[in-house]
């Protein structure tokens, strides 16, 4: 039963980590997105990623100049670039 579980649990984890594999400026170059349209799915492109950088910080415990370090790359790698802030 813990092996099948554990199966299932490498499974999902593999399926997100291939599913977030794609920054967001691919994203938008695949769903040719411009003008307003590319700017309103950046914002909540990085605003998600700010999100989601902020609770994985949080699960690793990491604070301070770690925890802004950490969020201020993760997020970066998330977007494809320097966020804009």
């Amino acid at each position: 039963m813990r092996t099948l579980l554990l199966s299932i649990l490498a499974a999902v984890l593999a399926t997100a980590a291939y599913a977030q594999s794609t920054d967001c400026r691919t994203a938008a170059t695949e769903k040719k997105l411009a003008g307003a349209a590319l700017t309103s799915f950046m914002k909540k492109c990085e605003r998600d990623a700010q999100s989601a950088c902020g609770l994985y910080a949080t699960d690793q415990k990491l604070a301070g100049a770690a925890r802004k370090s950490f969020t201020d790359k993760c997020v970066r790698d998330k977007v494809g670039g320097k966020p804009g802030r």
